[in-house]
């Protein structure tokens, strides 16, 4: 266990290693437990369509201490597909997204920024990390610039 994070439960390894070498998932949403002990995954999913996965992190939700409902961090891992613009074939690169709205509580966000490494250590094969704290972070164009270090086409 990281010194102040949560541990990463046993399902959240599985569910990336489907994602990862079976191609089960397009991509996984991970939460903390509502204990915050544990990250767990909240859904992992074959959708394919990116506005059904940015709503899922826009709209996620936390409670706070006094179990007040408010916008929530989440992490994921996205399998990003692209075209090379020089024609050279398409591309895959497996994506950790620390969504962390800056309208969210300072507990969650504390607790999801002490827990990120404990969950990344886990996961192996990540080829690019994204912070995201705006909706606008995570639009697509944005996004697929960063991931294919311009190279998409």
């Amino acid at each position: 266990m990281s010194q102040s994070g949560a541990t990463v439960s046993q399902e959240c390894i599985t569910a990336y290693n489907d994602l990862k070498l079976a191609k089960k998932y397009k991509y996984i949403v991970f939460k903390l437990s509502d204990d915050n002990k544990q990250i767990v995954v909240e859904e992992a999913s074959p959708d394919k369509d990116w506005e059904n996965f940015r709503e899922k992190l826009i709209n996620a939700t936390s409670k706070n201490k006094s179990g007040a409902v408010g916008k929530g961090p989440r992490y994921a891992v996205y399998d990003f597909e692209y075209n090379l613009a020089s024609g050279d074939g398409v591309r895959n690169k497996l994506t950790f997204i620390a969504w962390s709205p800056d309208d969210a509580g300072v507990l969650p966000k504390m607790i999801y920024a002490s827990s990120k490494e404990a969950l990344k250590r886990s996961l192996t094969g990540i080829a690019t990390e994204l912070q995201a704290n705006d909706p606008d972070d995570i639009e697509y164009d944005t996004i697929i610039k960063v991931v294919s270090k311009g190279l998409a086409g």
